[in-house]
């Protein structure tokens, strides 16, 4: 047996095709792993790789067809159902290669937002104040802060808890903050109409349909049990308070 794999080394065929698959599937792995930060899906792959490594130095001819099968079905299916993020990840990483060393430059400190954003969402979820804050990104959300109640003002701590304090004016809708500024509040989206899984509020279907439209990340505060979530590109991901701000800051670097 070991000298037939290595005879089968030997053949130029054989190698130029180990040598093809290893590149894809390095490639594939990278892509999962590294930029829509999908560890299973990365560990599948290289699972079902290693399988087909096998199979093609050992003969399993028919096997190795099968594994070759199963992968290109899951990747179809996978890159249709996911085609919303696919193309947001596309255009952002073109936008990010066309920037000037100008652009690049923060005109806020993204650090001390961050913190303001983290203990923001740990007073709310403590307290149990119902909240949803949606983040601009790529596309503009200008359509929808003109439905809402011009604010304008940089974001603290104190105007956002007294914003989704219960019984203000605004504290139904949700606040729209670009870079570092509340651009407005009281924002109703359309709701998704997905069939949700688990107990849901308003909020958070209404997080999930802003999420459907647009790359904006949006934060939801249980008014019930305090429970924080994040929506992204038709996707909601529950995340304890110790870790909102690893969460927060990964999905806001997407």
């Amino acid at each position: 047996m070991f000298n037939e794999v290595m005879d089968k080394l030997k053949e130029p065929f054989f190698l130029t095709d180990i040598i093809l698959s290893t590149v894809l599937a390095i490639l594939m792995i990278v892509f999962f792993l590294h930029y829509l930060r999908r560890k299973t899906i990365a560990i599948f792959y290289c699972v079902f790789f290693a399988m087909y490594l096998v199979a093609s130095l050992f003969g399993f001819t028919s096997f190795k067809l099968l594994i070759l099968m199963v992968l290109i079905s899951f990747s179809v299916i996978f890159f249709f159902t996911n085609i919303s993020e696919i193309r947001h990840l596309i255009i952002n990483t073109a936008n990010k290669k066309h920037r000037s060393n100008k652009d690049e430059v923060s005109d806020f400190d993204k650090e001390k937002f961050y913190k303001i954003i983290n203990d923001t969402v740990y007073n709310l979820a403590v307290n149990k104040i119902g909240a949803i804050m949606t983040f601009e990104k790529t596309d503009s959300l200008a359509e929808f802060s003109r439905s809402g109640t011009v604010i304008n003002a940089p974001v603290t701590q104190e105007l956002l808890v007294t914003i989704f304090y219960p019984g203000t004016r605004l504290h139904d809708g949700a606040v729209i903050i670009k870079d570092n500024k509340i651009l407005s509040a009281s924002v109703f989206y359309t709701p998704t109409t997905r069939a949700l899984s688990g107990k849901y509020g308003s909020r958070h279907r209404a997080a999930m349909g802003i999420s459907e439209v647009s790359d904006s990340v949006t934060v939801v505060v249980s008014e019930e049990n305090g429970r924080v979530s994040i929506t992204y590109l038709g996707n909601m991901e529950g995340v304890s308070l110790d870790e909102f701000d690893k969460y927060f800051k990964d999905y806001m670097s997407r």
